[in-house]
């Protein structure tokens, strides 16, 4: 009887804990707040693999990365890795989970803590540890669900845990830093959840007719464009009133960069004045922050320094790229070429990999000076292929909820291994293929170029055949299946920005799509922005998707003029 009201009252506990956030509470995205406490939680981790130093803080960890919005598994890493060899460390003949010298009381505790963290794993290894966990238990154990959360309690038990949490994105309270946060962040994951559900689809707006321009004309839209920009700055700085933000003034000033010299006046000492203020966020170990997402940070500063052929800012790129170097995932962070983000970059603080992170982190080296000779650019050749969907290149494959997932071969690329932001086709036999999309897929083509792919490796020869099949200007390709009607929308800026830097780098002036039509993409992509500029202020704006920051004026104009920089049609095309 003891044993069943301790395991009614911990798994009342969990449960209640698992309540409360939203994907945006009120402009705010909770995604971004969850994944902040998440880096917080990861960094705490001990030498002996624990989260908070014990069973029951590793436990409460565990069930926040799968919980949480990145729903991490235990291939993840050795962050992951190490925190289950800590667990089953302590596993005993019983089955049961506990520290050495533990009372029958801490027994049952951390016992049912370590099963309810367990369950939310389906690999093999892990449902053989729990197999035998079950064991320890008199009685099973069957968590009862959890009341569903109405939009508006989501929203007020987001907006109370949020003023609860400490600076440094953690909670405190009577169980420690690392039970408490990875309690909020369930509770917020779950309020996200809810407020998710409750979202309705956006309507959305046919794009504008494209028609080709000139130099000229792309030049004058991007002109009006940073005038726009400037004049939206806080003292040359761009954020929430007061509150500069790090990486959106390092992007407004790569994007002021792509305007030919001589430049307006004004536009020139905002970029001067600027670049100080990036350089004075330097710390000592050469990340240019302001305390979150440091590769995001730090490779759109190098950038923005190296974009202005200014040798004084030459130290503190050095310093900057040594940096986002140490970032990835390699053997210096326990990883082997065998594990699935082996040679990715993430946002920064061992956040999880992605093509898109990546893709910024290897323009930023090249700028700094780095080529494909460099180790860092060989290591990255494997997380690319297992991004791509190419079963003779990728080796990905992955169990997840009971789901084998692994490569296609349309030859395009998801967000990471196995993922997809434009989720996944199942086929016949069950298992999962990774939907190829047009960001990604032009962000694996420019990548291949950096790590010094030919044009007739075949691995490049797939990604190009799936960029030139997919080729339009009216959406961000691959999002055909989704619901949603704003989905083909969502990072469309994004899209256009990564198209023009992999078509520029990749050096063909005309792409031929899947119908043998021909285009002369500069052109026809300047038109297109030069179409959707917003004519009373000169700003672009993502009218059918603010998704990743496109509902934003600021970061879509910048977009557009980065995109613009690397499409800019040649002098020639103007006669």
């Amino acid at each position: 009887m003891l044993l069943r009201n301790l395991l009614t009252a911990f798994l009342t506990v969990f449960l209640t804990f698992l309540a409360g956030a939203a994907p945006q509470v009120e402009g705010l995205d909770l995604k971004d707040e969850i994944d902040a406490s998440v880096r917080w939680l990861r960094q705490h981790q001990g030498a002996d693999g624990s989260y908070g130093g014990g069973i029951e803080g590793t436990a409460w960890a565990l069930t926040a990365f799968a919980r949480g919005p990145r729903a991490y598994v235990r291939g993840d890493g050795p962050f992951m890795e190490q925190a289950f060899a800590y667990l089953e460390a302590h596993q005993h003949d019983s089955g049961g989970i506990y520290a050495e010298g533990a009372s029958d009381v801490e027994k049952s505790t951390q016992s049912t803590l370590a099963w309810l963290a367990l369950r939310e794993f389906d690999d093999q290894r892990t449902q053989a540890t729990l197999k035998k966990l079950n064991g320890f238990f008199a009685l099973p154990i069957r968590p009862e669900e959890t009341p569903a959360l109405s939009p508006a309690e989501a929203r007020e038990q987001a907006v109370s845990l949020l003023k609860a949490r400490q600076a440094d994105k953690s909670w405190g309270g009577a169980d420690g830093a690392v039970i408490e946060t990875s309690r909020a962040i369930l509770a917020l994951t779950r309020c996200r959840a809810a407020l998710q559900e409750a979202s309705a689809p956006r309507p959305t707006t046919k794009l504008p007719a494209v028609t080709e321009v000139d130099r000229a004309a792309a030049l004058d839209a991007m002109r009006r464009g940073a005038l726009f920009l400037v004049a939206t700055g806080e003292d040359g700085l761009w954020g929430a009133p007061g509150h500069p933000d790090l990486g959106l003034t390092a992007m407004v000033l790569g994007a002021l960069e792509e305007l030919p010299t001589p430049r307006d006046a004004r536009v020139q000492k905002v970029i001067d004045d600027g670049l100080k203020w990036l350089v004075a966020h330097q710390d000592a170990d050469g990340a240019i922050h302001d305390g979150k997402l440091k590769n995001y940070l730090t490779s759109a500063s190098i950038l923005a320094l190296a974009k202005s052929g200014d040798p004084q800012w030459a130290p503190n790129i050095a310093k900057a790229r040594d940096f986002v170097v140490r970032l990835q995932a390699d053997e210096g962070e326990g990883y082997s070429d065998g594990d699935l983000y082996y040679g990715g970059i993430g946002y920064g603080d061992d956040e999880r990999p992605d093509l898109s992170n990546l893709q910024m982190a290897l323009e930023a080296l090249d700028a700094a000076g780095m080529t494909s000779k460099d180790e860092a650019f060989r290591r990255a050749l494997k997380f690319l292929e297992r991004v791509q969907n190419r079963s003779e290149s990728n080796d990905t494959r992955l169990e997840k909820g009971g789901t084998v997932i692994h490569s296609g071969d349309d030859g395009g690329a998801g967000y990471a291994p196995a993922d997809s932001k434009a989720g996944f086709e199942t086929l016949a036999d069950g298992t999962k293929v990774p939907r190829s999309y047009g960001s990604m897929s032009y962000a694996l083509l420019r990548g291949y170029v950096f790590v010094g792919l030919s044009k007739d490796d075949p691995r490049m020869q797939a990604a190009w055949k799936w960029v030139r099949e997919h080729y339009t200007l009216d959406v961000n390709p691959g999002f055909e299946q989704a619901e949603d009607p704003s989905a083909s929308y969502q990072g469309l800026f994004y899209y256009f920005h990564s198209m023009a830097k992999a078509l520029d780098l990749y050096g063909e002036e005309v792409i031929v799509d899947g119908q043998g039509k021909s285009h002369a993409w500069r052109r026809q992509l300047c038109g297109r922005l030069v179409a959707m500029q917003r004519k009373d202020d000169g700003s672009w704006l993502n009218e059918n998707s603010p998704r990743w920051w496109e509902g934003n004026p600021v970061m879509a104009t910048a977009y557009a003029l980065l995109t613009l920089g690397a499409a800019l049609p040649a002098e020639s095309t103007e006669h």
